[in-house]
């Protein structure tokens, strides 16, 4: 039985336990893999399950089988582009959605593609709407290089887009309150 205070911490969850479920057993269960969708897009969950199901080529109805297959072929995959390949091409997913995926079962050498994190590096705002998936591959490893030199220091990949997407968050509260939230969207 998972502790729910555990579990309650969503990000320290995944990178240290789901993280190692995955270093483990080679796959994740659904459990897992959709924890890492809420925690990318909670609001996603359930058009994430059906393109699952959807794309599933031997028909099943179960996510579980279908879940642990895919992130195993993920694990088989022979180079990152391939990983990222499989989850875009092969599985439909967009970018944001990919990439946090494989941050979670690669932190070393993915970062989450994330339009907070685009904007504080002024570039990248397009990428997630290409469809060639080697236009999608070219620029995503330029943004992940960017993730990487744009913040100083040695910090851990993750760390980096960490800060990034908390110096938005920052931001935008500045700008808010300095506007009353007059120009806010929420």
């Amino acid at each position: 039985m998972l502790d729910p205070v555990r579990y309650y911490d969503l990000e320290k969850y995944l990178f240290e336990d789901v993280g190692r479920h995955f270093a483990a057993d080679r796959s994740i269960g659904a459990f897992d893999f959709f924890s890492i969708v809420i925690w990318k897009a909670n609001r996603a969950k359930t058009q994430i399950a059906r393109r699952v199901l959807r794309m599933d080529k031997t028909g099943r109805q179960e996510l579980e089988p279908i879940v642990r297959d895919l992130t195993r072929s993920l694990a088989q995959a022979p180079s990152d582009m391939e990983r990222l390949r499989i989850l875009v091409k092969e599985w439909g997913f967009a970018l944001p959605m990919a990439s946090a995926i494989l941050t979670v079962l690669w932190p070393e050498e993915f970062t989450v593609y994330d339009v907070r994190v685009c904007k504080q590096l002024r570039k990248f705002d397009k990428l997630g709407g290409r469809s060639k998936f080697e236009e999608i591959w070219e620029g995503y490893c330029a943004y992940r290089d960017a993730v990487r030199l744009t913040v100083p220091g040695d910090l851990s990949l993750r760390d980096k887009d960490r800060h990034l997407w908390a110096k938005s968050m920052i931001n935008q509260l500045e700008e808010d309150i300095s506007s009353r939230f007059q120009r806010s969207g929420a």
